[in-house]
């Protein structure tokens, strides 16, 4: 098929790589990162997760889908540009896998509020399976810290039969490491994948160095 918008991929990669480092004070991973293809379930309880998704698999350079409801893809068809692909498309998906791509499925099938995980579908181990690829648990929370402006961090699982358990297991890894941390620091022994926007307690910019010079206060 001829594509009658070339020049709409790359401006929607800007899109949203911009989107993501106005919106977000960094993007940080923990743990090892699959070779070859495989399915990432991540848990799901941001707007951001998708974007965030997006953005490791092009700093690992991995290709990529993800799936998404037809009311979602209906809404926004030009990000199958991006690699998504329909929720019942799973046979397309685990060709995908197959193929070499990471294919994320969010096995709670909803953006969830916070906290333990809901009933998970079936979905993303069946691909996997189907695929002959690895089932990788992913632990995603997008938070708001010691910052202006909320962090993303991932912890990679390793490769699972029993997905509920291992994506459990990351998930509450991942909030003790944020409720004992320092909220100005980064987590320790997670690595940056994005530098996202500066908080403006990070910066003494010139409008506060003026008034600092005019009220004398020190």
């Amino acid at each position: 098929m001829v594509d009658l918008a070339p020049w709409a991929t790359p401006v929607l990669k800007r899109s949203i790589r911009h989107s993501l480092r106005s919106g977000l004070g960094g993007m940080w991973v923990r743990g090892s990162l699959p070779a070859g293809g495989a399915v990432l379930a991540p848990n799901h309880n941001s707007w951001w997760d998708g974007y965030v998704l997006r953005e490791l698999a092009w700093w690992a350079g991995a290709d990529f889908r993800v799936l998404m409801t037809a009311r979602q893809l209906g809404r926004f068809p030009f990000l199958r540009r991006m690699g998504a692909l329909e929720a019942g498309h799973v046979r397309e998906a685990a060709r995908s896998a197959r193929e070499g791509a990471w294919v994320a499925v969010f096995p709670e099938g909803a953006v969830q509020p916070p906290g333990p995980l809901a009933e998970l579908h079936p979905g993303a181990a069946w691909i996997a399976r189907t695929a002959g690829v690895p089932l990788i648990p992913v632990a995603l929370r997008v938070v708001m810290r010691g910052g202006q402006w909320p962090e993303a961090y991932l912890r990679i699982g390793k490769a699972t039969t029993d997905l509920s358990a291992a994506l459990a297991h990351e998930l509450n890894l991942l909030d003790a490491e944020l409720a004992s941390s320092d909220p100005e620091q980064p987590l320790a022994g997670y690595l940056r994948v994005m530098r996202g926007r500066t908080s403006g307690t990070e910066t003494v910019d010139w409008p506060a160095r003026l008034l600092t010079l005019i009220t004398g206060d020190r």
